[in-house]
């Protein structure tokens, strides 16, 4: 027969069925870690796109000083633009580099981080002679290779590089 304890038991296993499997710590990495890594995936692949992008504008940076370098070895003459835009794109490796615009040699002052135009064979304000500098540009472009990258769509980079070549 069918007792009043016998009935409160059934009653009660669902329940302790359920405080069983909630004690139960066996899968609870999994299901965390199922749960985590779109997020760490959804933040993590942008930000090695943006990195990607960084590397490559230091390598626009080293090829445009590599051709302000160049022209502190050899002196200016007709064949000097051409002769640098060489230098800057065999400088690196990457695929679409360019010197443009073109490199050109000024005549200027110091003036802070800036060169002040100036006449060649002027005076400069501190007494000094003016200089002659030489301006090498540096650009490439850049295409993230994700389509949902924080860039956006296709990016371009430059840089410049001014030095004194007399």
């Amino acid at each position: 027969m069918f007792t009043a304890i016998e009935g409160r038991r059934n009653a009660r296993l669902p329940f302790c069925r359920f405080v069983f499997l909630a004690r139960n710590t066996g899968g609870n990495a999994v299901v965390e870690f199922a749960l985590a890594a779109p997020v760490l995936v959804g933040l993590l692949v942008p930000l090695a796109d943006l990195g990607l992008a960084y590397s490559k504008q230091i390598q626009v940076q080293q090829a445009a000083q590599a051709g302000a370098q160049y022209a502190v070895f050899h002196p200016w003459n007709s064949n000097s633009p051409t002769a640098i835009s060489s230098v800057v794109t065999a400088a690196t490796g990457l695929s679409g580099i360019a010197a443009s615009p073109a490199p050109s040699e000024t005549c200027g002052c110091p003036s802070g981080s800036s060169v002040a135009a100036a006449n060649c064979g002027s005076t400069c304000s501190d007494g000094q002679p003016a200089g002659y500098y030489v301006t090498v540009n540096a650009r490439a472009t850049y295409s993230p290779r994700l389509p949902y990258s924080v860039l956006g769509g296709p990016v371009t980079l430059t840089a410049q590089s001014t030095v004194r070549v007399r």
